[in-house]
Formats: structure tokens, C-alpha cells, sequence
């Protein structure tokens, strides 16, 4: 497998899995676990898990400098913020359309590379962003005659969305950790940002407990898949393919709601939601396509 392939596998991996936050997420909110605490134990469970198996299986080195030791705090930060910004969103605008409108990152991703790093916004990109824009909107349109959305809440996902493009666009760009090994940088990711829910939770002295195995279970399943395995696999896919490339990838997050919601919770699958999906697919394969095209021209940002 070369690396453009490696890298746009890697990108729908860390956008499907991350698209299951939801998923396990709620069902913590409803037995009246708080936001924080959910996190907490997102975090804890994922750097013991990645811990384990970076240290017994994968033999990976624990060591950074001091020069790395920063840029890794401030990554970290933009991460978890990220996250404890998006789950305090579910509060206020359904988890979907939550999701969903995160997706204004990938043009973030773009302007910020724009803007600070010289990158070509092509036309294909550009049309690419609005195919897969489009494509959300259909997605989550929302119900006839159903209330307008609140607007706090859109604010509170904008952020996310901000933050989580500066913790892409950080990944590639950072030269202390740029030729960071992704499994050790991930690693740190996580642990550095576990201490944010620390300090929100008062050194742990307001953590509510689980109190029955599923509740673990889904504490445990939210520590592998939308953070574990989204954080390794899109580390991975940013050095491969760069960081707007990664972003656009990123739309086939909805895919994953719209996949939960049909198989498992029996949610009706519409023309428009077909449509939406047609167009969020139609984006991807343009970028993909593009980069083929143009293999010789290719440039990781």
C-alpha cells in the first residue's frame, strides 16, 4: 500500500470512529453522568489502554525533549478542549446536528493553511468543501415546523470545530514534533489532555462513579474507538496526506451517524438524507481523484 492510500484509509478511519462519540456518549449523559466526568474517563480509559499497548506490544519509547514537551501540551489542549466543547454542545442541539455542524472545520483547516502557510486553495478544493457542505445540510436539515436551532449551542460546536482544526493544522505544521512518531504523539495527546478534566473535576473530588457494567462499557468503548483509534489513525493520515486533505476526509463522519441511526436505532433513510450522502461521497472522491490525477504534482503541506 503507498502512501496516499495509506493516508485516505487512515483519514475514513479516524472520521468514522470519531463519529461514534455520540454513540456511546449518550447513553452516559442519560444514566446522569456529566460532561466532564464522561471525559474523564474517555481519557483515563485511552491512555491506560494506549499505554499498555504502545509499551508491552508495540515497544514504543516514552522519551521526549524539552523542545517537544510544549507544542505537545498546547496540542493536547486543542484536543480535549475540542472534545469538552463538542460533548457540552449535545446539551443544547441534538448530537447529529452537532456533529455535523463541526464539519465547518475542514474550511477552517483550509483558510488557516491559506492564511499562515502559503497553501493553493485549488478549485477542486474549494468545490470539494461546498459538494460536502451541501451534503451536511441535507443530512441534518432538520424536521418540518420543528424548532430553530440554539444558537448557544452552534456557538459552543463552532469552537469545537476551531479547535480541532488548529489541533490538525498544529500536527503537520509544529517542527518540533513533526517527525514525531504518531503512536508516541497520540499517546501524549491523550494523557496531556486527560489533566484538563482533572482540573475541571477538582482533582477528581467531584467524579462521579459508573455504576453499573454497561455505563463501564460504554466508558471503555468511547476510550477506543472515537478516541484511540481517531486519534492514531488521523495522526497518521496528517503526515501522509496533509492537513486539508485530511480535514475534507473527514466529512464521512455523518455516514457513521447516518449508519447507527438506520441499522440499529431504525431511523427512516429519506431521499434527502440519500441525497446528502450522495453529495458528502461525490466531495471525498474528488479529492481522492485529484490526488491520483496529479500524483507527480503531489506535495504533503
Amino acid at each position: 500500500m503507498n502512501r496516499k492510500t495509506a493516508g485516505f484509509l487512515n483519514g475514513a478511519i479516524a472520521a468514522a470512529s470519531y463519529g461514534t462519540n455520540p454513540l456511546f456518549a449518550l447513553p452516559l449523559y442519560a444514566a446522569g453522568v456529566g460532561v466532564n466526568s464522561v471525559l474523564f474517563y474517555r481519557y483515563a480509559f485511552a491512555v491506560v489502554l494506549y499505554g499498555i499497548w504502545l509499551k508491552f506490544f508495540k515497544k514504543t519509547s516514552f522519551a521526549i525533549s524539552f523542545k517537544e514537551f510544549f507544542p505537545l501540551l498546547f496540542l493536547a489542549l486543542f484536543f480535549s478542549l475540542s472534545s469538552l466543547t463538542l460533548f457540552e454542545a449535545f446539551k443544547y442541539i441534538e448530537a447529529g446536528i452537532a456533529c455535523t455542524i463541526l464539519f465547518i472545520y475542514p474550511v477552517m483547516v483550509a483558510v488557516i493553511m491559506w492564511l499562515f502557510f502559503k497553501e493553493k486553495l485549488t478549485k477542486t478544493v474549494i468545490f470539494s468543501i461546498l459538494l460536502t457542505s451541501a451534503g451536511i445540510i441535507l443530512l441534518y436539515k432538520g424536521k418540518p415546523g420543528g424548532a430553530g436551532l440554539n444558537m448557544h449551542g452552534v456557538c459552543i460546536v463552532l469552537l469545537s470545530a476551531l479547535l480541532y482544526a488548529l489541533y490538525i493544522v498544529g500536527v503537520k505544521n509544529i517542527k518540533e514534533i513533526r517527525h514525531m512518531k504518531p503512536d508516541k504523539l497520540s499517546f501524549y495527546v491523550m494523557l496531556f489532555g486527560l489533566f484538563v478534566y482533572v482540573y475541571n473535576l477538582k482533582f477528581c473530588t467531584r467524579l462521579q462513579m459508573l455504576d453499573t457494567p454497561l455505563l463501564w462499557l460504554y466508558a471503555v468503548a468511547l476510550a477506543l474507538f472515537p478516541t484511540i483509534i481517531s486519534l492514531e489513525t488521523i495522526t497518521i493520515a496528517i503526515k501522509l496526506i496533509g492537513s486539508t486533505t485530511t480535514a475534507i476526509l473527514g466529512a464521512l463522519e455523518p455516514l457513521t451517524a447516518i449508519f447507527f441511526g438506520v441499522v440499529f436505532f431504525h431511523e427512516q433513510l429519506t431521499v434527502r438524507i440519500c441525497a446528502g450522502v450522495a453529495l458528502i461521497l461525490a466531495g471525498v472522491f474528488l479529492i481522492v481523484t485529484r490526488n491520483v490525477r496529479k500524483k507527480k504534482k503531489f506535495k504533503l503541506v
